[in-house]
């Protein structure tokens, strides 16, 4: 069993909040502070410095944090193997996923794979790329599906599914009987866009750059940060908005949203799963070659 005042440690460590680190352990405060005053003690050497209520990290609680993620991901790897020896699949899978994958396109997977792995215990972030690719960086998740263009060096992109951004209109719009409106026509149209750091938004800027056509050229009524709150916003506006396919399958079957084509214009873009460089976590891997199989069947 990894030392649990390790844990508590690296948990500490990760949130640099004492409060944080008792919640996610289901410990009480007091607690933690008596596990990390222990391994202090231990070591000889104080691994926090206290300014106030900021906690922030002294040279031996960095050092620490390193060994404590080389052990974190050794001991993982240790109860991975151990468990597929006996035939099973267990332990503590850590995901995150761009908005509008982690509302649309991960759910049906999730459950699909929870059902035939119950041992395995799944959290899932959501966030814009950008987020969730930091996330990946400090080591909070295991991997993620991402949209975007972007690639950081230190991540590996794989392509996932593609997907296709359409320009979308409540079923009543004025111009929603129109089958396809021209790029001229599109700078007039107001219009409701996701914010920037979007992978979403990222896409779309790229796809109409390749047109000569800027965002300052848009009518822009409003940048919201989730694909939900466009929709809501749709429903009481006159706007328009770009949005992935994915997310308005609902709503394109029940007659509330109308899809308007752009002439000469197709945004598309692949959903990519992404882990730090070198082979991921195990788990992690199952979990990406599973999604990949089950939307490979449907």
């Amino acid at each position: 069993m990894l030392d649990f005042r390790l844990h508590v440690f690296y948990t500490v460590a990760k949130k640099l909040s004492f409060t944080k680190a008792a919640a996610e352990l289901y410990i009480s405060q007091p607690a933690v502070t008596r596990h990390i005053h222990e391994l202090e003690q231990q070591f000889g050497m104080a691994l926090f410095e206290r300014a106030g209520r900021q906690i922030s990290l002294t040279p031996a609680g960095l050092l620490t944090l390193h060994h404590a993620e080389t052990i974190q991901a050794n001991y993982r790897q240790l109860e991975y193997d151990l468990n597929a020896l006996k035939g099973q699949r267990a332990g503590a899978l850590h995901l995150g996923a761009s908005s509008t994958i982690a509302q649309y396109v991960l759910p049906p997977v999730l459950a699909y794979f929870h059902e035939k792995n119950a041992d395995v215990a799944i959290s899932l972030i959501s966030g814009n790329t950008e987020q969730i690719e930091q996330a990946l960086l400090n080591k909070d998740i295991d991997a993620g599906i991402v949209e975007g263009r972007t690639h950081l060096p230190e991540l590996h992109y794989e392509e996932f599914r593609r997907d296709e951004i359409v320009l979308i209109a409540r079923a009543d719009h004025p111009l929603a009987q129109r089958d396809e409106l021209s790029l001229d026509e599109l700078r007039s149209v107001p219009l409701v866009l996701r914010e920037r750091g979007s992978g979403t938004l990222e896409v779309i800027e790229y796809a109409l750059k390749e047109h000569g056509i800027k965002l300052s050229d848009l009518v822009v009524d409003m940048y919201l940060g989730s694909t939900e709150s466009i929709k809501s916003y749709l429903f009481h506006s006159s706007c328009m908005a770009f949005i992935s396919i994915y997310a308005i399958e609902n709503e394109l079957r029940a007659g509330t949203f109308r899809i308007l084509d752009i002439q000469n214009l197709t945004i598309s873009r692949f959903l990519y799963t992404i882990h730090r460089q070198g082979d991921p976590e195990p788990l992690a891997d199952s979990f990406l070659r599973f999604a990949r199989k089950y939307y490979n069947q449907t």
